[in-house]
């Protein structure tokens, strides 16, 4: 009989490599919030993957950022780097080019101090003629002594399989670490959280999207039934209020619309769903701040 593996699986690389995408479509379910906004992860998040072989804790961790510009960008930095350690195996996404820019050579430096196998995983193929595959494979292969180089689209679900097997490989043979039902670490107030922000990230302009934070005040279930919750949307300037709001309250109700509907299907119910808007100047630089909306080191159990 072959013995059970499990461990945990770092995804990493440049922002909008499709990390959150490939997370939530290797686990069959959506988890991590997407869209086509740098910096959309910001927090390590947790997700299962359980089948007979064993077990695979992915964790999504923010795009790596060449510079930080405040506060939250290094304490990003931060979840990004300290998440190598931990790993069993990390996966390295990159976009499918020959082309390696500054950026992922300063995240090949930052593999260099552990001793991590490093998977690199060539995402988005589905954007490429398949006959482009191994020459971009074989240009990033003297770049860091890679475990395994798998190409796969995260989007159109190609290739999987072999990266799961591939994953599994080098993953050190232990006992189950969660559940077997278990999706995710994550409390549902902070997933719900989660889908408010990326709702605002597909609805508000360009300038406003990352001075935005979501945080839950009410998360509870009425005797009739029905999940109640309270989020307040906070943005940095006045200006964004505005913005967040729009004519009449327009802009907030129609985010608010499209969050309730996929919080009611993690629900598995009816959702009342009251958003308010808050300004804190440059909540970003405010270490206190940052604490409050969830952006701080855990300490591990």
């Amino acid at each position: 009989m072959e013995k059970t593996k499990s461990g945990f699986a770092a995804m990493i690389g440049r922002p909008n490599t499709g990390k959150s995408t490939l997370m939530n479509h290797l686990i069959g379910q959506k988890i991590a919030i997407t869209s086509d906004r740098p910096q959309t992860t910001r927090n390590r998040i947790q997700t299962v993957y359980t089948d007979e072989r064993g077990q695979i804790i992915f964790v999504d961790t923010p795009g790596f950022l060449r510079k930080s510009h405040n506060r939250l960008g290094e304490y990003m930095m931060d979840v990004s780097v300290g998440t190598l350690a931990d790993a069993d195996v990390v996966l390295w996404l990159v976009e499918p080019s020959s082309y390696i820019g500054e950026g992922d050579r300063e995240i090949a430096e930052a593999l260099r101090k552990v001793t991590t196998p490093v998977i690199l995983v060539i995402n988005k193929t589905d954007t490429i003629r398949k006959d482009q595959v191994l020459g971009i494979m074989d240009s990033w292969k003297d770049l860091y002594p890679f475990a395994e180089i798998v190409p796969v689209s995260g989007l159109m679900e190609k290739n999987l399989d072999d990266l799961m097997d591939t994953i599994f490989r080098y993953l050190p043979e232990g006992p189950l670490l969660y559940d077997e039902e278990t999706l995710t670490d994550q409390p549902v107030r902070e997933i719900a959280a989660e889908i408010i922000r990326e709702k605002a990230l597909l609805c508000l302009k360009e300038e406003v999207p990352h001075g935005i934070a979501v945080t839950v005040e009410k998360y509870t279930l009425r005797p009739d039934g029905v999940t109640e919750i309270q989020a307040s949307v906070i943005c940095e300037k006045n200006s964004h209020k505005g913005i967040v709001i729009g004519r009449g309250g327009a802009m907030l109700k129609r985010i608010g619309t499209l969050a309730r509907r996929e919080i009611e299907e993690l629900a598995g119910g009816q959702v009342f769903l009251k958003l308010f808007v808050k300004v804190r100047k440059d909540w970003r630089d405010n270490e206190l701040l940052l604490k409050n909306y969830g952006y701080y080191k855990k300490k591990e159990s």
